[in-house]
């Protein structure tokens, strides 16, 4: 039986994904395998020793102190893509806002009083105040281009838009969803120059905390509206609003409301609605649900942060075992050494590495002894040994 502790509420339809014949699954547990979350903050949180895999419902890790779970041989899940259509539609929704003056404009009605005659009179003397734009024609920048830009890239392509994109990091399998018609840019700077609109679609790391900062913004094209909807460092509040105050920039639309943001008048912010629907919420929690199962009961390993990706099918009537290690040479073979001694025979093994973690599954012709176990445990750079 395994013990799953969910430091967030977990959508049911991805809790049912874990047979309550193997698994116990509350708030508060004793002793958990396993760790399900969303926005917790698990950095001064103390980790239980019994804990195997953490699994965040959503993209971002930034809550989850994955180096120290990376030296524990712990592997952080985390759900990409499987709330990329609830952003994509929130950028849209964004980038019409800003085209069409929609938050200032609504303001602007809801603080109009007298009669219905007087409020008609003053809505045609300052509606020419919020005048805007139309999309098609317009070029869109996308900054980053996984899931969720590929997606907001290919809608605004369907809205007529010209869209140019940067992300020397993409993927095989994100590229292959893209649109052909995607324009690439090699740089920051460029999307900033030939775009109208620039969406932001990248990770807060080290590189990019402050990506959009006043020194890209100078260089930026006139009229520029900014919209960030990754994470709250990836855009230099102070430097935008300085540039939306100089003329520079036309609006900023976010999902990270600061006491900087909240009342400026060409800034529309929201209060981080960007996964905040239920289809997505639903779409996370099965996913990381099954990928956290399938590590517990087969130690597959799919969209970890920290681990490497792998897989194998089990061996008819084979026992399996793992073993997480530091990445370091002679690691298969004192494994194998270890299960050569118990006069146990080999009937597959898969090893793969990541950074400085490897992973290796063995499957066995026989159950293994714990003397294997212990002695696979006590070698120099094993963090972490389980039988499946």
């Amino acid at each position: 039986m395994y013990k799953i502790l969910t430091l967030n509420n977990i959508a049911v339809v991805g809790l049912e994904r874990l047979s309550r014949d193997h698994y116990e699954i509350a708030s508060e547990i004793q002793h958990p395998d396993a760790v399900l979350l969303r926005s917790f903050n698990m950095h001064d949180w103390p980790v239980p020793e019994t804990v195997k895999a953490v699994g965040r419902a959503g993209a971002g890790v930034n809550n989850i102190p994955v180096p120290k779970m990376t030296a524990r041989g712990i592997p952080v899940f985390n759900t990409p893509g499987a709330n990329a259509n609830a952003v994509k539609e929130l950028v849209l929704a964004g980038m019409l806002m800003a085209a069409r003056n929609i938050g200032p404009s609504w303001d602007f009605v809801r603080n109009l009083q007298g009669t219905d005659k007087e409020i008609n009179e003053q809505v045609e003397k300052g509606k020419k105040r919020f005048v805007g734009m139309e999309l098609p024609n317009r070029t869109l920048g996308v900054i980053g281009l996984g899931a969720i830009g590929v997606k907001v890239a290919n809608a605004a392509l369907a809205l007529g838009m010209r869209v140019i994109g940067f992300d020397p990091h993409i993927t095989v399998s994100n590229a292959w969803q893209l649109s052909a018609q995607v324009e690439q840019e090699m740089s920051v700077d460029t999307i900033l120059m030939k775009a109208d609109f620039v969406s932001l679609h990248v990770p807060l790391t080290d590189a990019n905390r402050n990506l959009i900062d006043a020194k890209h913004l100078q260089n930026s094209r006139p009229g520029i509206t900014i919209l960030n909807f990754s994470r709250q460092g990836i855009v230099d509040e102070e430097a935008v609003c300085e540039a939306i105050d100089a003329g520079k920039v036309n609006a900023y639309v976010c999902d990270f409301p600061s006491n900087l943001l909240k009342n400026h008048d060409r800034v529309i912010t929201l209060p981080h609605l960007g996964a905040s629907t239920q289809e997505a919420e639903e779409n996370c929690a099965v996913m990381v649900a099954d990928q956290v199962r399938n590590y517990l009961e087969h130690g597959a390993i799919y969209n970890s942060v920290n681990f490497p990706e792998m897989d194998m099918p089990r061996s008819n009537g084979g026992y399996r075992l793992l073993v997480v290690n530091s990445n370091i040479p002679h690691m298969i073979e004192r494994i194998s050494t270890a299960i050569a001694k118990a006069d146990i025979n080999i009937l597959d093994l898969l090893n793969r590495s990541r950074g400085e973690i490897a992973c290796t599954l063995v499957d066995l012709e026989c159950p293994v002894p714990e003397s294997v176990v212990q002695a696979i445990a006590a070698t120099e750079g094993v963090l972490t040994v389980r039988t499946l």
